[in-house]
């Protein structure tokens, strides 16, 4: 892949911003922005794969400092032209290895985005690397899907996901590795693009391991950002480990 931006360079970056998705909704941003205010309890934020500012910039209007991290420079672009996007000072690098200076209250990487680590060691990597920019005391939080398989039944890989107005998307699976690839066909006035995404799904317990190698324990796990139970049937977790010696 040559492009510096990865996946997500000048082309996904014009269209990431949709006001029609759940997922720019008030209804899914507003508990988010509460809980990160909450666990920054007046210190500084650091978001991993920070993109175009979704979350960044409510909580930096919140009056919590935010520093981001974000591979992509489109993507980056776009939030430093959003109303208050001078205030969030933003890194260009890998979430998995790139050091910024000073140490947060709390860091976070939400809407699935350690799935963009397609290894079990750059995952890890990550893990380590938030541990040093961690405050004593301070949090990793980490909002993500739970893997779809059981919606597959035995020899099948594929699984559709969304079917809309001039998109569709799903995913193939190769549980032996962990992998998944998601595929996006996008129609604009007749006309189709094709792209496709590499991922690594990873389990809460996986997740626990590797935060406990990086020298975090679970404070916090809950079903969705308004705290809901964690259960054997959610869909997504949200989930707080805490640096030591706070």
């Amino acid at each position: 892949m040559d492009d510096p931006d990865g996946y997500f360079g000048e082309l996904a970056a014009a269209s990431y911003d949709d006001p029609s998705d759940r997922m720019f909704q008030p209804e899914a941003i507003d508990p988010a922005v509460s809980l990160l205010a909450e666990l920054a309890g007046g210190g500084r934020a650091l978001e991993l794969a920070i993109g175009t500012g979704r979350i960044g910039l409510p909580l930096s209007r919140r009056g919590v400092p935010v520093h981001g991290i974000e591979l992509s420079r489109a993507m980056a672009a776009r939030l430093r032209d959003k109303p208050g996007g001078d205030a969030i000072t933003v890194t260009i690098g890998d979430m998995s290895t790139t050091r910024v200076g000073g140490t947060f209250a709390v860091a976070y990487l939400v809407y699935n985005t350690i799935n963009n680590l397609t290894t079990q060691e750059a995952q890890l990597a990550c893990f380590l690397n938030v541990a040093g920019h961690l405050d004593p005391g301070g949090c990793f939080l980490i909002e993500t899907g739970i893997p779809d398989l059981r919606f597959l039944p035995p020899g099948q890989d594929i699984l559709g996901y969304r079917a809309g107005s001039g998109r569709i998307v799903s995913y193939t699976f190769d549980h032996a590795t962990q992998r998944y690839n998601g595929h996006y066909v996008e129609f604009t006035e007749g006309t189709g693009s094709y792209r496709t995404i590499p991922f690594r799904y990873v389990w809460p317990s996986e997740l626990d391991l590797m935060a406990r190698i990086a020298g975090l324990r679970l404070r916090s796990r809950w079903g969705g950002w308004n705290r809901e139970p964690f259960t054997t049937d959610s869909r997504s977790h949200v989930s707080v480990w805490e640096k030591p010696g706070g």
